[in-house]
């Protein structure tokens, strides 16, 4: 089977100020595939999955090189328009954080922004926005009521409809049900596999059961090192370095 790639990243390194955090990470990711990063806390997995739409920008002292290829492009070759990636890269936090507007203006914020001012086409963009998300019938008798409001899994799933809404072409998903019951974890990882036929994922998690269970491939990172990258199954199977056994069996971490 011919995978395409989506994310190419070549021998990248990434500093804070003389502290190197990653080291000489190369990795392909692939099209409607679910990636997972797994390893301890500190070992990297959440700054690398930051360098993927350049979200370490923001953060004073980080010096990156390497190279990240999003369609040809390398996105840290400077005409790059980060604005513009992001809305390719949308990227749904550990911490759910709507905006303090309505649901409605939440999902309608960003394709706004990108100049579509008609109604009838923001009610669309709303509406098939918070479908895909898995949040339509809970929500749509009451679109002008805050996203604050929301309970946790339903501010994490507002959103991410959000981000549907800028029409990215991957996701980035922090942690993103680490702060949630497990029922409405459950709903955000049925909607991982929804969402998969769409749009390509990556997903930092802590919780080893939920890459298993949701991811196609898995990475595996210590002390900003990429250690093993595989097919899910194979790394909680038959993993090839011993360290990825010890972690994945819990002898570590």
């Amino acid at each position: 089977m011919i995978r395409e790639t989506v994310i190419k990243v070549e021998n990248l390194n990434l500093y804070y100020g003389k502290k190197q955090a990653l080291n000489n990470i190369s990795i392909e990711m692939y099209k409607h595939n679910v990636t997972a990063f797994i390893g301890p806390s500190g070992c990297g997995k959440s700054t690398f999955l930051r360098v993927l739409n350049r979200m370490n920008d923001l953060i004073d002292g980080v010096k990156v090189d390497g190279k990240v290829i999003i369609e040809n492009n390398d996105i840290y070759s400077p005409d790059i328009d980060v604005v513009e990636l992001r809305k390719k890269v949308g990227m749904i936090f550990q911490k759910s954080n709507p905006f303090p507007k309505s649901i409605y203006e939440n999902v309608a914020y960003g394709p706004r922004i990108m100049g579509i001012k008609d109604k009838n086409k923001l009610d669309e963009i709303v509406e098939s926005k918070l479908k895909q998300a898995a949040i339509w019938d809970e929500v749509k008798d009451d679109l002008q009521k805050s996203g604050l409001s929301l309970s946790g899994g339903q501010q994490q799933r507002l959103c991410i409809a959000r981000t549907l809404a800028t029409e990215p072409e991957v996701i980035l998903m922090d942690e993103p049900a680490s702060a949630l019951d497990p029922i409405s974890t459950a709903k955000i990882e049925e909607l991982i596999h929804e969402l998969k036929r769409e749009y390509s994922i990556i997903i930092v998690t802590h919780n080893m059961q939920q890459a298993a269970r949701v991811s196609d491939f898995t990475a595996f990172f210590y002390l900003g090192t990429l250690i093993e990258y595989d097919k899910t199954k194979k790394i909680f199977t038959n993993p090839t370095v011993k360290q990825t056994e010890d972690y994945v069996t819990g002898r570590f971490g």
